[in-house]
């Protein structure tokens, strides 16, 4: 495994401790290893090398930064998948969207299928989708002709929340697989966000040490501050 292009930081580390380690994994940096190609770098593999041996819980989209638990303890792995397969584990993601939608909070209920046409996308659908809600809430409205909006997934299929904001007219900033590059006469050429406006700030589960509720977030990369 190459480390070269990704060394490890210890700012990115949240919390440590006997059961878990949470992470704020940087916008281009894989979760766990790709599939095709195993010597591209992974938050996974440079966990492990300090503080082996690490459980995979879940994981972010390679473009998507923010917070990442990993567990240290094969008790601690299996108590937090009962909470992640029973949907009792909040997450809070930001996204930056373009333009400024007339609404300030929205309950999307769209049934979604994963793997639903030929680009593999999670789509949208009535006939075949199963239930799906995301909620969404606009934080800030930016004079730049973007907006800023909180967003909770109460389900947990793949891209949800990005095939959810499409869905709606309203795909996140940068995300190609969901829409075409988006423009807006007031955004700046330079603007420093090329990747996917999308961020995991919060989440919060059953400690499996402590065995009551915790709540970790991951502060805001330098990209969002221009929101």
């Amino acid at each position: 495994m190459d480390t070269k292009l990704s060394p490890f930081s210890p700012e990115w580390i949240i919390a440590i401790d006997d059961d878990l380690i949470i992470v704020n994994k940087p916008s281009g940096l894989r979760t766990i290893p790709d599939g095709y190609d195993r010597t591209l770098p992974c938050l996974s593999w440079l966990l492990e090398q300090k503080f082996a041996p690490i459980w995979v819980i879940h994981r972010l989209d390679k473009d998507t930064s923010g917070v990442v638990v990993f567990a240290r303890s094969r008790e601690a792995h299996r108590f937090l998948n009962i909470q992640f397969s029973k949907r009792e584990v909040k997450k809070i993601y930001a996204a930056v969207i373009v333009g400024s939608p007339s609404w300030s909070y929205l309950d999307i209920h769209l049934p979604l299928q994963v793997n639903g046409d030929r680009r593999h996308r999670t789509i949208a659908s009535l006939k075949s989708g199963k239930p799906a809600r995301t909620e969404v809430e606009i934080i800030r409205r930016s004079e730049n002709g973007l907006t800023l909006i909180k967003v909770s997934p109460h389900s947990g299929y793949t891209h949800q929340i990005r095939a959810h904001l499409a869905a709606i007219g309203t795909p996140i900033l940068n995300d190609t697989l969901y829409s075409k590059p988006a423009t807006h006469p007031n955004i700046p050429s330079f603007f420093p966000m090329p990747r996917l406006a999308l961020h995991a700030s919060n989440i919060a589960f059953v400690h499996p040490g402590k065995n009551h509720p915790v709540e970790y977030s991951a502060p805001f990369p330098a990209d969002f501050q221009f929101i």
